[in-house]
This record gives C-alpha cells, structure tokens and sequence, in this order.
C-alpha cells in the first residue's frame, strides 16, 4: 500500500479518537546508526519516552515510542517525516 493512503487510512481511524491523548508509534529499521539516528530525531523536540531494541541476529532494531499527542495531524507529521527514512517500516 503506498505511503499515502496509508497515512489517509490512518488518519480516518485517528480521527475516531479523541485527543490529546498518549500515542504509541512503532518503527523497525536497519541497524544503521544513520537511521537510528534519524528516527530518533522525530521525537527529539516532543517529551517522548523512546525505547530501542535490536532483532535476535541483530539485523533490525525497533523503535517504540510513547509521546502525548495533541491532535491527529501532529501524529500524521511525525509519520510523514519518518516514511522520508530509507528501509523504514512502521508498525
């Protein structure tokens, strides 16, 4: 499914929600400290409490991410910047 319908299907399910309210974004990329880094740095401005853990043979790690959000297109901007990383998937 391409990214945009992807955000357009889940903005649709968001938006049955009410908000603010804590949100939990989940993300697996390479492991590559570049896109580590990358991924980080969309929670960086946020008080986000970010966890980290890498796959059994350590090919991966995955990103969980906890951050009080205010509204469906806050969320929405955090997943558009992180489908701008390479080899990012999103949970």
């Amino acid at each position: 499914m391409c990214k945009e319908k992807r955000l357009k299907n889940l903005k649709a399910e968001l938006e049955k929600s009410s908000w603010p309210a804590v949100y939990l974004f989940k993300f697996i990329v390479p492991s590559d400290r570049e896109r580590l880094r990358q991924v980080l740095a969309i929670f960086e401005t946020g008080n986000a409490s970010v966890t980290t853990k890498k796959s059994s043979k350590g090919k991966y790690i995955s990103v969980s991410a906890k951050e009080q959000m205010t509204d469906v297109e806050s969320i929405i901007r955090k997943y558009e910047q992180a489908f701008k990383i390479e080899e990012l998937i999103a949970l």
